[in-house]
């Protein structure tokens, strides 16, 4: 997050590891921009306690978006100045992303796209969950995530073009995502279930590991105590036993991007 309060510490981490896939997780939603802003005043949420941010939850920039409220011009300004600020600081980016996966929605995926080939980034994550991998009886017992499951079918209205959109832009992109709808509650179970009902393809791994700490609470997210899970989880030997019996080799964006150029 190039507007993130821990970016500096992120970038010298980054720079330790030099092998890590770095991508730039654009932020247009609960957060400030680097740009100033009176230059990407749309994309603001125009009744705030904190003036100059953009709005606080996905549904209001899911309003301005499909309904043109965005202008496009600051998206691509804002966008790229992101990706700058990070390239600035001497990294090498192999995709981009979004903060909520707001390019879900074609006119912020419009600006992506612009964005990444103005900044010479060759891949972006596909937002869009595979319907084979997730189905509901997965969630029976755990109806705090049947909520999650039907909007992320839902939101599979906007996948028709995305691929093609992509593709024209000559970027290239995943097959999709597993374990949006799994987040805060991940567990070896659901991660099992939906890694064993993968469709062939290349699919990226969604997931939040790290540690529950006192800068982790004073960050206001809601996920902490899973954070830890997913870190031992993602870490386990278990897991990487599952996967050579599953088939399923791991690979990284620019290995992934190199075989589709």
């Amino acid at each position: 997050m190039a507007n993130g309060a821990a970016f500096d510490n992120a970038v010298e981490r980054a720079r330790a590891a030099p092998t890590l896939s770095i991508g730039c997780h654009i932020v247009l939603v609960d957060g400030a921009p680097v740009s100033e802003p009176e230059a990407v005043d749309t994309l603001l949420a125009i009744r705030s306690a904190e003036p100059g941010r953009f709005h606080s939850n996905l549904s209001a920039v899911a309003a301005r978006a499909v309904s043109g409220g965005f202008d496009p011009d600051q998206l691509l300004e804002e966008i790229t100045a992101q990706i700058r600020k990070v390239q600035a600081a001497g990294l090498t980016l192999t995709h981009l992303d979004t903060h909520k996966h707001t390019h879900i929605f074609p006119e912020i995926l419009g600006a992506l796209l612009r964005a990444a080939r103005i900044c010479g980034i060759p891949a972006i994550r596909n937002p869009f969950v595979s319907v084979a991998a997730v189905t509901a009886v997965q969630f029976a017992g755990r109806p705090g995530l049947w909520k999650r499951y039907g909007q992320v079918r839902m939101l599979r209205t906007f996948a028709g073009q995305f691929h093609h959109k992509v593709r024209r832009a000559g970027l290239t992109a995943p097959d999709g995502i597993i374990g949006v709808i799994e987040t805060g509650f991940f567990d070896s179970s659901l991660l099992r279930q939906s890694l064993a009902n993968l469709p062939e393809g290349t699919w990226e791994l969604v997931c939040h590991p790290g540690y529950d700490d006192g800068d982790l609470r004073a960050a206001h997210t809601r996920l902490t105590e899973s954070r830890e899970q997913e870190r031992r989880l993602l870490m386990s030997k278990e897991l990487r036993t599952f996967l050579d019996e599953q088939k399923i080799r791991l690979t990284t964006y620019p290995e992934f991007a190199g075989r589709h150029n």
